[in-house]
């Protein structure tokens, strides 16, 4: 009995944790290539694989192969 006093209460928080978080399908990696200070540099906020929700600098660095060469980056974006 004393243990599903334990039990219950840590699968309620972990099923919580599980059902109440999103995933992040951003890539750190592009965010070190570029040297960005945050995520921010190209995403308003959080987003799904299906709808990233991208900003004008990240919406041309993904039409452009995944390179600013072609796109202005604006100040205070970078490190």
């Amino acid at each position: 009995m004393r243990t599903w006093k334990l039990v219950i209460p840590a699968a309620i928080v972990m099923s919580g944790f599980l059902f109440c978080t999103t995933a992040t399908y951003g890539k750190p990696e592009y965010q070190k290539k570029e040297n960005f200070k945050s995520c921010n540099g190209c995403h308003v906020k959080a987003g799904t694989k299906d709808n990233p929700n991208l900003n004008d600098l990240g919406s041309c660095y993904q039409k452009n192969d995944h390179s600013l060469a072609k796109c202005t980056v604006p100040d205070g974006v970078r490190k």
